[in-house]
């Protein structure tokens, strides 16, 4: 993926290329550089670490060293003999960084001189420069011009031996009607490519969400939106008389704490109903991140917020339901199955001596570890196919959305799945760290399949 709006050269995508030359090695390492010191990796040493070992491993030519095992004894301190089959911190860490990435060139500017990318499949990273920016001695150009063909040459090569020709004034019509047949030939061809594609095996990602397709309706996402209280103005009134200059507008009320003396008396009519207010940010982000895969993916989908969905709507559209103790549809939905949540308890295993997840919450810091669970329901109470994203906490339903939206944390989660897993419900228990209220990758700790 370039730059919006540039056609940017692919320089090392090749497990085998040679080092880049001088000038080209220190335009990219002033831009990881950067990277590095960016907000998205700014906090987090072990992408820095994963990062800045493959670029430089890269930049000197030493792709050997750019092998899953090898990362993770070097970068990440596991045995050399270690079985990634069991220890997927590589792939994982690969999977945040690529998230990371987008991130940082999603609000840099537009013209930098080189983007870094880790191509999915790969941990050997590509540098993609900027038209005009790449050092003359660098290797995009010395690389020999090369004729792309059009994509229907490349499926029928009897295609290759025509070409057009400009024709004389006097062949106009000639002209015209051999390029009508041209583009006849050519949308027939297209339309065979696309038969083509389409039987191309789905990726796991497809798959999970393939059951969206099933109906002509549109996904509905499905947040809740709890009673919110705040303290009326009066309250706020009284305060700012006593201390003048403090929350006298709306900005400082709404994010501000109002540090009322915790022995101050105040009424239950000082209390008021704010109903613009309510939604958890877990859910917000693990919506935006659902909707926005829906896109790419061309389902359309609404997002209904609160009482702005029913039973009624459930029962006639996929649905994807957002939140635990604050969505009354998720624990409707998922109250009788393998794994619940219970309220002040964490995740549940619902058998004899199953197993309970529990967060972890500190009254300074917030939460600093969560759970989630994800739940695939190909025909719901409602009837229709339902998938649940819930966290004991905010947290831990942010980690399961990102799950069930990001490829290579689907595709891990799927790797233990049995072979006909499309045709079955399933749970998934998540677990992420927090720090600083910001969730890490989501790790699977349980799954369950029926």
């Amino acid at each position: 993926m370039g730059i919006p709006g540039k056609d940017p050269v692919a320089l090392a995508p090749h497990p085998h290329s040679a080092p880049e030359s001088g000038a080209a090695k220190a335009v990219i390492l002033g831009e990881l550089e950067k990277i590095l010191d960016s907000p998205p990796f700014r906090g987090s040493s072990r992408r820095k670490e994963f990062l800045s070992y493959v670029v430089h491993h890269s930049l000197e030519g030493h792709h050997e060293q750019l092998k899953e095992r090898i990362i993770g004894a070097e970068v990440f301190h596991r045995d050399a003999d270690y079985a990634t089959g069991d220890d997927p911190v590589v792939r994982v860490q690969a999977g945040e960084v690529r998230r990371r990435l987008e991130q940082y060139y999603y609000t840099a500017q537009p013209d930098l001189p080189v983007r870094i990318e880790i191509p999915l499949g790969s941990y050997c990273p590509a540098f993609h420069w900027n038209p005009g920016h790449a050092p003359a001695e660098s290797h995009a150009t010395h690389q020999p011009a090369v004729h792309h063909p059009h994509p229907a040459a490349v499926a029928f090569p009897e295609l290759q031996a025509y070409e057009v020709v400009r024709p004389a004034r006097r062949n106009k019509r000639a002209w015209l009607v051999g390029i009508a047949c041209l583009t006849l030939v050519l949308a027939i061809v297209a339309t065979l490519l696309g038969l083509r594609a389409h039987k191309h095996p789905m990726s796991p990602l497809e798959v999970f969400w393939s059951p969206v397709f099933q109906s002509s309706q549109p996904v509905i996402i499905c947040l809740a939106k709890p009673v919110v209280y705040r303290p009326s103005d009066e309250i706020y009134e009284h305060y700012t008389r006593n201390h003048p200059g403090t929350f006298q507008t709306e900005a400082e009320r709404d994010n501000e704490v109002l540090p009322l003396d915790p022995s101050e008396r105040i009424t239950w009519g000082d209390m008021q109903i704010y109903p613009g207010y309510g939604v958890a940010s877990g859910d917000a982000y693990a919506a935006v991140q659902i909707s926005n895969l829906l896109v790419r993916m061309g389902k359309p989908s609404q997002v209904r917020i609160g009482n702005s969905y029913s039973f009624e709507d459930l029962r006639t559209s996929p649905a994807v339901v957002l939140g635990a103790f604050n969505n009354r549809w998720t624990m409707q939905m998922t109250s009788n199955l393998h794994f619940v949540l219970l309220y002040q308890q964490g995740v549940q295993e619902q058998i004899r001596g199953g197993r309970l997840w529990s967060s972890q919450y500190d009254p300074k810091k917030g939460y600093t570890a969560d759970y989630g669970v994800i739940t695939r329901l190909l025909n719901a109470k409602t009837g229709q196919f339902l998938i649940s994203a819930a966290g004991i906490g905010s947290p831990g339903t942010q980690a399961a959305g990102e799950l069930i939206s990001n490829p290579a944390y689907l595709e891990e989660m799927l790797r233990t799945a049995p072979p006909d897993w499309s045709r079955k419900n399933m749970q998934v228990v998540v677990q992420t760290s927090v720090i600083d209220a910001i969730p890490g990758p989501p790790h699977v700790v349980a799954s369950y399949f029926w």
